[in-house]
C-alpha cells in the first residue's frame, strides 16, 4: 500500500504495534482494541481531512499512545480515544461510546455498577462541550486490558459542570470528595472542572477521578493542590515543573492540570494526586522537550534510553522540526510510589501547529 494510500487505521497500528515491542508485551488484545475503539474514522484515508475535530490530540487525531513509568522500573502501555460513527456529531459519539461500553463489557466482564450509577448524568439527548464520552485502555505486562471512561463535565454547559460532578460524587459514595476538591484545587475563577472519570474494574483499587485545569497557574497553585493528598511531598510538583519549564513560574498557554483518585476506603481525601504539564507549550520543539524529559527520567532514577524507544517507536521525522510529538508528561504522587507518564502524540494529521 502506498503512503498515499494509507488510513489511519494502517498508520496508529503500525505505531501501536512498535510500541508493544517497546514495553515488551503482547500485541493482540491492544490491536484490537485500537481497531475497534477507532470506529468509522480506522478505514479513512490519511489524504482526507479528519472525520471529526476530536479533541484528543492537536491534529484532531482521535488517538493517543502513552507509556507510564512507575520509578521501581515497570512499564504500561496505555491509548486514550474517542470513538466515531459513520456519521458523526454529538448525540451519535455518545451512542456510539455507549455501544462500545456494551460490547466491550460481554467480552472483558466489566463492572459496570458505578457506570450505572451516573451515566445519565453524563449522557443528555443533546451533548455540549467538546465530547461526551472518551476511552483509556491501560496494558500490563501481558498486554491485558483494563478499563477507564472519561466523561465531559461539560456535557449540559459549563455552568452545569460543578453540580454534575457533585452529584456523580455523591451518588458513588464520594460525598466529602467535592467539598475537598473545591477548597484544594479550584479555588480561583481560571479554574476548570475537565474531566470525570471511572476505572471499570472489580477491584480495590478501583478509582473514581477528578481532573482540573488550572489556567494561568503559578507552581504555588499546584503545590497547594497537591497537598490535599495526606503522605505525598508536595513540592514533588513544583521540582517537575521546574525541570521540564525551566524559568517559568506562570503557565499562560496550555493549562496545568490535576487529578485526584479516590479508591476503596476514600471518603474525603483522596490516595493519589497527579500533575499534567502541556510540555508542547513550553518548550520551543521536540528536541528541546525530549533532553527536558530526560533530565527528570533520570531524577527519578529511570533509564531515558526508554524515551528514545517510545519516540522512534512513532516517528522518524527531526524533533527540532517542531514541538507536539511529546504533548504532555504527568507525575503521579501516591505516599507510598511515584511514576511518569508521557504522552505522545500519533501526528496522523500533521501534529500540533507551529505558533505564528
Amino acid at each position: 500500500m502506498s503512503t498515499a494510500d494509507a488510513t489511519l487505521g494502517d498508520l496508529t497500528s503500525r505505531q501501536l504495534h512498535n510500541l508493544c515491542r517497546v514495553v515488551g508485551m503482547d500485541r493482540t488484545d491492544p490491536l484490537r482494541l485500537l481497531g475497534e475503539v477507532l470506529g468509522a474514522a480506522r478505514d479513512r484515508p490519511l489524504a482526507q481531512p479528519p472525520l471529526w475535530p476530536s479533541d484528543v490530540a492537536d491534529d484532531a487525531t482521535p488517538i493517543e499512545f502513552s507509556v507510564q513509568v512507575d520509578d521501581g522500573g515497570g512499564r504500561h502501555l496505555r491509548i486514550l480515544a474517542e470513538t466515531l460513527p459513520a456519521a458523526p456529531g454529538p448525540a451519535a459519539n455518545l451512542h456510539a461510546a455507549r455501544d462500545l461500553v456494551t460490547a466491550l463489557a460481554e467480552r472483558y466482564d466489566l463492572a459496570l455498577d458505578r457506570l450505572r450509577a451516573v451515566e445519565d448524568l453524563f449522557s443528555p439527548e443533546e451533548p455540549r462541550g467538546r465530547f461526551s464520552w472518551w476511552f483509556s485502555f491501560i496494558f500490563d505486562a501481558d498486554g491485558r486490558p483494563r478499563f477507564k471512561i472519561y466523561f465531559n463535565p461539560d456535557v449540559h454547559g459549563a455552568d452545569h459542570a460543578p453540580k454534575v460532578v457533585q452529584e456523580a460524587f455523591t451518588r458513588l459514595g464520594l460525598d466529602g470528595a467535592h467539598p475537598t476538591v473545591v477548597d484544594y484545587a479550584l479555588r480561583r475563577e481560571a479554574d476548570r472542572l475537565t474531566f470525570f472519570a471511572l476505572d471499570l474494574d472489580n477491584s480495590p483499587q478501583s478509582r473514581v477521578k477528578l481532573y482540573v485545569s488550572q489556567h494561568d497557574a503559578r507552581i504555588d497553585d499546584v503545590e497547594r493542590a497537591a497537598s490535599a493528598v495526606p503522605g505525598i511531598d508536595r513540592y514533588q510538583v513544583g521540582d517537575f515543573c521546574r525541570t521540564l519549564a525551566p524559568g517559568v513560574e506562570r503557565f499562560p498557554g496550555r493549562p496545568l492540570v490535576s487529578s485526584y483518585s479516590f479508591v476503596e476506603g476514600d471518603r474525603e481525601k483522596p490516595s493519589n494526586y497527579s500533575i499534567y504539564l502541556p510540555l508542547r507549550d513550553y518548550v520551543p520543539d521536540d528536541s528541546v522537550a525530549r533532553e527536558r524529559v530526560r533530565r527528570h527520567l533520570r531524577d527519578h532514577r529511570i533509564d531515558p534510553v526508554m524515551l528514545d524507544e517510545v519516540i522512534g517507536a512513532l516517528t522518524d521525522r527531526d524533533l527540532a522540526a517542531r514541538a507536539g510529538l511529546l504533548a504532555h508528561v504527568s507525575l503521579r504522587l501516591s505516599p507510598d510510589q511515584t511514576g511518569t507518564t508521557i504522552y505522545a502524540s500519533s501526528e496522523a494529521y500533521g501534529g500540533t501547529a507551529p505558533e505564528n
